[in-house]
């Protein structure tokens, strides 16, 4: 495996906290969602996240704390603007993750499934509104 540069073990700490972040905040989101459907589907997308970060944890060697902030107001934002309004805001986040993956694939060829599950986890959280 490649050694990482300074640039991209910054990117990839980055990027891990991201992972960490979701995974809590997915997890409270789940608890306080009024559609049974939407909780499974936050509950599984917190596992994804997970995986994610072990991912990036794999090529930092560091062990990195989840942080609360996303996990405290995302809940609070659903409860107070609703699913209509915060939905569209997770999936653009997810949409920017995947993007900011892609030059990390080039050297790092096992970010791709993360990146391809950041698109899915936008796509799936937008299609929480269909129905």
């Amino acid at each position: 495996m490649a050694e990482l540069t300074e640039k991209q073990m910054k990117e990839c700490l980055y990027a891990q906290q991201g992972e960490l972040d979701a995974v809590l905040m997915y997890n409270e989101l789940a608890k306080v969602v009024k559609d049974p459907k939407d909780a499974e589907t936050f509950k599984r997308l917190a596992a994804e996240e997970g995986r994610h970060a072990s991912v990036f944890h794999e090529l930092t060697g560091t062990v990195l704390q989840p942080k609360k902030l996303k996990s405290v107001a995302v809940p609070m934002l659903y409860k107070c603007v609703g699913r209509k309004i915060l939905y569209p805001v997770i999936a653009k986040e997810e949409y920017k993750a995947a993007k900011k993956y892609e030059p990390v694939v080039k050297e790092f060829p096992q970010v791709e499934s993360v990146m391809k599950d950041e698109t899915r986890h936008g796509d799936t959280v937008m299609a929480l509104l269909d129905k």
